[in-house]
Formats: C-alpha cells, structure tokens, sequence
C-alpha cells in the first residue's frame, strides 16, 4: 500500500470543483464558441458531446485511476504502478506539456487579465471603438503584453505555493460557483435581444450537411482539450484524493460540468452575435473583438462585458492553476524542497520560455517556425502532438500495462456500480480509445 500524501483535498466536492476548474479554461469557452462558429453549429456541439463522453471520460477516469492509485505525482505515478520499467516517460511528457502549454496559454491569460481591468472603469467600450484595433493594440504592444503575462502568472504561482487545501481547493470553492452565476446572468440577457432565436437554432439545431471529415476531427480534437486529458494534469490532482471518493462518478460530473460550460457559452454568444448581425465564424477574435461590439449595442453593455471578461479570467486562471501544481508537484514530490520555491521558480521559467510567443504579435511577429508564429506554433505543438500522443500513451498504459487487479479496486471504490461497467470502461481504453486517437492524430498532421 501506498504511503498517504501530507497534502489531500479536503473535501468531494473541493476536488470536483477543481477538476472541473482544471478543465474548464481556453478550452471550453474562449475555444469552443469560435470552434463551434467555425465548424457547423450545431452538428459540431452534438460531436462534441459525443465524443466527450464516449472517448474524453475514459481517458479522465484513466487519469483519476492512475493517480489515487499510486497516490504519487504524474511522473512517480508511472514509477510506482510499473516499476522496472520506462514508463514514467508519459509524466514527463505531461510535465513538458503543461510546461509549454503554460508558455502561450498564460499570455492569453494576460490578455484577458487586461482586458478585465479596463473594463472595469469602462475604458473599453466607447461611442465610435474600433474594437479590433483595440485588440491589435493589446496584443501589438510588448509592454503591455508582457506586464499582463507576468501578472497573470504571479497571480499563479501565490495560489499554487499554498498547496492543494490552502490555495487551489479553496479558491475553486470560490471562482467556479461564480463562474456558474456569471454565466447564467448573461446567458439571460443575451435571450432578451430580437434576432437570438436565430443564433439558438445555429447553435442548437444540427446540421449535418455543414460537416465534413475534418469537421469531426476538430470536435474530437476540442474534447481532449476542454477536459485537459493527455498531460497527466488529472494524474496528479487524483493522488491528492481519498479512497471513498467514486472516480467514475467525479470524472462523469467534470465532464458534464465541461459539456455544461461549454452550452451556456454558446447561449450567452451566439444570440448576441446574431441578434446584431456580426459573424459567427470569426475565428479567435470572437471573444476579443466580436463581444465588445455586441455588448457596446447593449443598455449597461459595459457592466455585462465586464462580468463575462471576469469570469473568463476564472475560468482561465482555475484552468492555469492545475498546469503550475503539475510541474511543482513533480519536482517536490519525495524531496526536500518548498513548495513556495519550486513554484516561483516554475513561474520564472515559464515567464522566461514565454516572451517568444508574447511578443508573436509585435516584436517576433516576422519570426516564423514551419510559417507560423511562435505562438501559434507552440499551440500547434501541444493541440495537435502532445494532448493527442499523451492520451494515446496513457490509453496504451491502461489497456495492456497497469495491473487489473489495481484498475478493478480503484474504478469500485466509494461506489456500487455493476462490475459490467468496469468491463465496457477497460474495453473502451483498450480498443476504441487509441484507435480512435490515432485517427485523430494522423487527421491533425494532414496525413489523411
């Protein structure tokens, strides 16, 4: 048995929250609605929850699996469940993974971060705005870019150095509650506009003419990314859980909270675009450029923007938490180090390998790797590469490495459901899992 970690959740539901923080961020609402926007409505969500369910929770309850039963960060996870062998390379690919998709996802991060404060005095909107001018601006500037990276990660590393109960756990109980309210308020303002019933049905009516093969592979794509499987970040939150806490049913209420996020972000979105004409399909600018124009057409637009903006950063910062306690975690695991220290120091290291991709926009923007920028290359790297190989390895490990009897007991643990269950998960993980994966890679890299 296992030796009990010092630091645990303290609480069911503080490590669901926290799950669900970790995997609710860019993924489920900045990503997903211009996705959504860009890729057939409708048709594309349906996709999206199938694939959610039928491949995303597997993975997330292999990852919870992997960690309670080892009750070990991501890379001692792998050590501990397969001694004698190399197979911890996968919590090192996860750590390399988080690490880098902290390098760009924290610059957005502080985008957000400044977007949120000026709008909190009313600086964005304006009578006669050119909005994406004003995101030009932003992103154009290094300063700016670079005071609201840096911010952003600070605000990171204070709430991951006080460790699982004091920092991260306790913070979710906060900001995911609140992103649920905020949520809701807009998504009720947006229905009172003529002309959201047309967004509704976009969104919510499916069309299947509008699809095409890789159409389905980006739905695929988008359920690995809104639930952050691949990198091991829920290997490590797990091995901070208790054993009377049923892993299917904590991975089955993240992915619905996930699926949940992601509807009432296509609610408060889509109708507003709709009811002011403004183009579904803009593509990442949708939040950024498309919003502030719609909410400036609004009665108290500015006070609606500013309570999205706000909790997008939650969203955002929940999300950015888990990668930070990844890469803490596994270099404090075991050894005499502060957690304080690990994490400021994780933190300079990040700011460090992320100035390249903050200043993709300005200074860098010439500078081009396989034409793309630093940034939208170091997107490419980890969506396309490391989130998919990263579930492929750990589908591999589950299926035809880690012991049964292991799996068996963790899956049954604080719950009474049918050990059929457990049958149609593993076969899932063994089969349909990595072959699914392996499609949705090869589609990623033009292959096919």
């Amino acid at each position: 048995m296992q030796e009990k970690k010092q630091d645990q959740w303290a609480s069911k539901l503080g490590f669901i929250l926290s799950s669900a923080g970790a995997a609710i961020g860019l993924g489920a609402i900045w990503k997903f609605p211009y996705m959504t926007g860009m890729n057939g409505g409708g048709a594309f969500f349906l996709l999206f929850i199938a694939f959610t369910v039928i491949i995303g929770l597997p993975i997330l309850i292999a990852e919870f699996i992997i960690g309670r039963g080892a009750q070990k960060e991501a890379v001692t996870a792998y050590k501990v469940l397969s001694p004698k062998s190399n197979w911890s390379f996968i919590g090192k690919w996860g750590v390399a993974g988080a690490f880098l998709l902290m390098s760009f996802y924290c610059v957005v991060g502080g985008w957000v971060l400044t977007y949120s404060v000026l709008s909190i005095p009313g600086l964005i909107i304006k009578e006669g705005a050119d909005y994406p001018a004003l995101f030009e601006t932003i992103t154009g500037s290094p300063l700016i870019t670079l005071i609201g990276f840096a911010l952003f990660l600070l605000i990171n590393v204070v709430v991951v150095s006080f460790g699982i109960k004091d920092g991260i756990e306790k913070s979710s109980k906060i900001l995911m509650p609140l992103l649920f309210i905020f949520f809701i308020i807009l998504v009720i303002r947006s229905l009172t506009f003529e002309g959201a019933m047309e967004g509704l049905r976009f969104f919510l009516q499916p069309d299947f003419s509008k699809l095409n093969a890789s159409n389905v592979l980006y739905a695929l794509g988008q359920s690995f990314f809104s639930l952050a499987v691949g990198i091991s970040v829920m290997v490590t939150y797990s091995s901070y859980l208790r054993k009377d806490v049923s892993l299917p049913m904590s991975a089955a209420s993240v992915s619905v909270m996930n699926i949940f996020v992601s509807l009432l972000a296509g609610l408060a979105i889509f109708p507003v675009v709709f009811a002011f004409g403004l183009e579904p399909a803009e593509g990442p600018g949708l939040l950024f450029i498309v919003l502030p124009e719609a909410f400036a057409q609004m009665p108290f637009g500015e006070v609606f923007l500013s309570l999205f903006l706000l909790l997008f950063l939650f969203a955002v910062l929940t999300s950015s938490f888990s990668m930070l306690e990844i890469i803490t975690s596994a270099f404090t695991e075991n050894k005499n180090r502060s957690r304080k220290k690990v994490a400021a120091l994780a933190g300079i290291l990040v700011f460090i390998a992320g100035i390249p991709a903050a200043l993709s926009s300005s200074n860098l923007a010439d500078f081009k790797i396989f034409g793309l920028t630093v940034f939208d290359a170091s997107d490419f790297l980890v969506s396309n590469i490391m989130l998919p190989g990263g579930c492929l390895f750990i589908a591999i490990f589950i299926g035809y490495k880690m012991e049964h009897a292991v799996m068996q007991k963790e899956f049954s643990y604080g719950n009474h459901l049918s050990p059929s269950v457990y049958k149609v998960w593993f076969q899932l993980m063994r089969w349909l899992v990595p072959v699914t994966i392996i499609v949705v890679f090869l589609g990623s890299l033009g292959l096919f």
